[in-house]
């Protein structure tokens, strides 16, 4: 017989010169075949086939590791800012009614400004990391942000009675909360951002208190880039120049890895953001309230009527009303 005629249980050896066992995947395949025909002769197909998941399942797990590894950590807990407008600085746009609504573009009750800017969808996926990693369905989820030109309603010059860029979703069945919005600035001093407070339903929002999470949305570098090219965001282009999310005293810590939310479209069909936030409720809250120093969380406008306990400005922020050339106060 020659060489290459050699058989194993009847199959050519594709390579004769070698041991069995290195014959090669298409080799082993094979025989692994074999051997399963022969199991279910003696009726132990079954020991083959938890075998077989077995070996699947470490795998997938080996694969899978650092997947899961970063999926296992809670969202990051945050600083609220000095102008979360939840009552713990100031005033309380959670005790209004109207809060709970999808489209936070305009402001009601005592306000009638429309906040204008490149559109913005914003969707928050809030997972139960408790409950076994399942969707959060019915938390109630609190959303605010600056306006195009930096200012916060509520808090800046000429905002104090408006309320826009603020709103409350309920998580549906799929933990999902969805806003309407307009594509926020970058202001002196802070990466562009969206802050949002998770409480356990819609009759905890009127204590902030009684918040289970307090975090914020990081926006990619690239969108905001295309994004501040339109009219309104002129003074967004040069903050952001000097800005990385690495530097920026929130997301720093991890250059906003698991807050760095995921964003379609364009400026003039509007953009997509999407982010989960895993929620552990089985931690205690450590986010909330002012940031030593204020954050860098004082826009151009956003606090003109700084509220009690907001802090002083932190070194790379610009306090209202500073003197050119002067040097900022220390943290």
């Amino acid at each position: 017989m020659r060489d290459d005629e050699q058989t194993y249980r009847g199959r050519r050896l594709p390579r004769p010169h070698e041991e069995l066992v290195d014959q090669g995947l298409s080799f082993d395949v094979g025989t692994l075949l074999d051997r399963r025909r022969a199991l279910r002769i003696f009726g132990v197909g079954a020991v083959f086939a938890g075998l077989t998941a077995c070996g699947a399942a470490g795998t997938a797990a080996t694969t899978g590791a650092t997947t899961t590894a970063q999926a296992a950590g809670e969202i990051p807990d945050e600083t609220a800012g000095p102008y979360p407008g939840d009552g713990s600085n100031g005033p309380d746009v959670l005790e209004q009614s109207g809060i709970v609504r999808s489209d936070i573009r305009s402001s009601f009750g005592t306000g009638s400004a429309v906040a204008e800017g490149v559109p913005m969808t914003l969707e928050l996926s809030i997972v139960d990391v408790a409950g076994g990693d399942v969707p959060f369905e019915g938390v109630a989820v609190y959303v605010w942000h600056c306006d195009r030109a930096g200012g916060y309603s509520m808090y800046g010059d000429g905002l104090e009675n408006e309320n826009y860029l603020r709103g409350v979703q309920i998580a549906d069945a799929a933990g999902k909360v969805t806003f309407t919005s307009v594509f926020p600035a970058c202001y002196t001093g802070r990466w562009p951002h969206v802050h949002f407070e998770v409480y356990p339903d819609q009759a905890s929002i009127t204590d902030s208190a009684n918040a289970i999470a307090t975090s914020q949305v990081a926006l990619p570098e690239d969108v905001c880039d295309t994004a501040y090219a339109g009219a309104g965001y002129e003074s967004s282009v040069a903050n952001l120049a000097e800005l990385t999310l690495d530097t920026d005293n929130v997301f720093g810590d991890d250059g906003g890895e698991s807050q760095l939310a995921t964003v379609t479209g364009n400026p003039e069909a509007g953009y997509r953001v999407t982010l989960q936030a895993r929620v552990d409720t089985r931690t205690e809250p450590a986010g909330g309230g002012t940031p030593p120093g204020g954050g860098g969380n004082t826009p151009p406008g956003g606090g003109g009527n700084t509220p009690p306990g907001a802090g002083t400005p932190p070194t790379n922020a610009t306090p209202p009303n500073a003197t050119p050339g002067a040097a900022p106060p220390s943290r």
